[in-house]
């Protein structure tokens, strides 16, 4: 064991404040990218979640979120069987409603917007997410039978087995699912038969993003490519793992949650820096009379400035893993309460690399200490 690395277990007390510091530093930062993931997760679960393996969008959209209309041509949907491993292709269609619950015992009434999805109740459909337990199946399977996530129950006035209106007409909830919540706009699910019933979802000639089912999953990307092949710029063919992928960059796109999170990286810089800097002036001014020994033992002051730089390495380190509890702890929290949370990689290795330069920059500024320990003073 090294000499910074025993001290640092020896006398972990003296950096305790530098690696809180770290670890809020660096959950200010991965809180809030995976509260804003956890949101396109929760919006975009019902595909996520479908046994599709390719979406089909239209050529000019780049995502899911805020990707302007969503229309196909009609014709498109019979084109994509004509590859050989497509199985099932079903357009996923949804719209925005009116909803007004039917409040008894004196309740609150509730007018509000809903997004409404729809899935195919059909055993084993493309459209229907792979989580759906059979009783919510079954259950959408009634003619006017709406889904509604848990935590949009109280946003929407009901309660499983109330009544209420969307567009005017009566609906009620029959089911509540667990894991779909949406943050911007409640949504409800209902099935195919029943979005037709309540006059909504296909119009004209234009239909929704297309679901893709083939045979061998592990062939997705080939089946893009093949598809995408033949497209003629009418469509664009994602697999549904890019597709994720293109709706979470997108979102950290929009200008005011790439101002809050630049505002957080700045912030949690300013802060790591300026607390865990003091917190190692003061650990190194506390073993000043360790550090002229060192120097009186014929330690060049160049060994102890490594040192000291390796001690802030490992004080990095350790926050590190304290960030990771803490954030494990707060995605634990946050999913009791109905909201997924997500870390995509890049941003999970962009913190860790901000928490090790805040650490080491920590340690740089900490050097001059060093300038104290002179062996004569040992004498005193």
């Amino acid at each position: 064991m090294s000499l910074a690395l025993a001290t640092l277990v020896y006398e972990w007390r003296r950096y305790l404040a530098a690696v809180i510091a770290l670890a809020f530093s660096g959950l200010l930062i991965l809180a809030q990218v995976g509260m804003f993931t956890g949101i396109v997760k929760g919006a975009t679960a019902t595909i996520d979640r479908s046994r599709a393996d390719i979406m089909i969008l239209p050529a000019k959209s780049e995502s899911l979120i805020n990707s302007g209309p969503s229309g196909l041509p009609r014709r498109i949907q019979p084109q994509i069987y004509m590859n050989p491993e497509v199985v099932e292709v079903a357009s996923f269609d949804g719209d925005g409603a009116r909803w007004n619950n039917r409040p008894t015992d004196g309740k609150k009434a509730i007018t509000t917007y809903v997004q409404v999805n729809m899935v195919d109740t059909r055993q084993g459909a493309v459209t229907l997410p792979v989580d759906y337990p059979e009783s919510v199946r079954l259950a959408l399977q009634e003619p006017y039978a709406v889904a509604i996530d848990r935590t949009a129950l109280a946003r929407l006035g009901v309660k499983p087995g109330d009544g209420a209106a969307i567009n005017g007409k009566s609906v009620k909830v029959r089911a509540v699912l667990d894991g779909y919540p949406d943050i911007n706009q409640p949504s409800v699910v209902i099935s195919r038969d029943t979005m037709r019933l309540l006059g909504m979802g296909e119009k004209s000639d234009k239909t929704g993003p297309l679901m893709v089912q083939i045979r061998d999953s592990s062939r997705a990307d080939v089946v893009r490519d093949a598809l995408n092949a033949n497209a003629r710029g009418a469509y664009r063919a994602w697999t549904r793992a890019e597709l994720s992928k293109a709706n979470e960059g997108a979102l950290m796109k929009e200008q005011i949650i790439g101002v809050m999170l630049g505002f957080s990286v700045f912030l949690g810089f300013l802060i790591g820096v300026g607390i865990t800097s003091q917190t190692l002036r003061g650990a190194i001014l506390a073993n000043i009379k360790e550090f002229a020994s060192l120097r009186a033992l014929g330690v060049s002051m160049g060994s102890l400035r490594l040192i000291v730089i390796e001690l802030s390495f490992w004080v990095g380190i350790v926050g590190l893993g304290a960030t990771a509890l803490l954030t494990f702890l707060i995605s634990l929290l946050a999913k009791s309460g109905g909201l997924p949370m997500g870390f995509p990689l890049p941003w999970v290795i962009g913190v860790a690399i901000l928490l090790l330069v805040i650490s080491l920059a920590s340690g740089l500024m900490a050097l001059g200490i060093l300038k104290k320990s002179q062996p004569a003073d040992l004498l005193r």
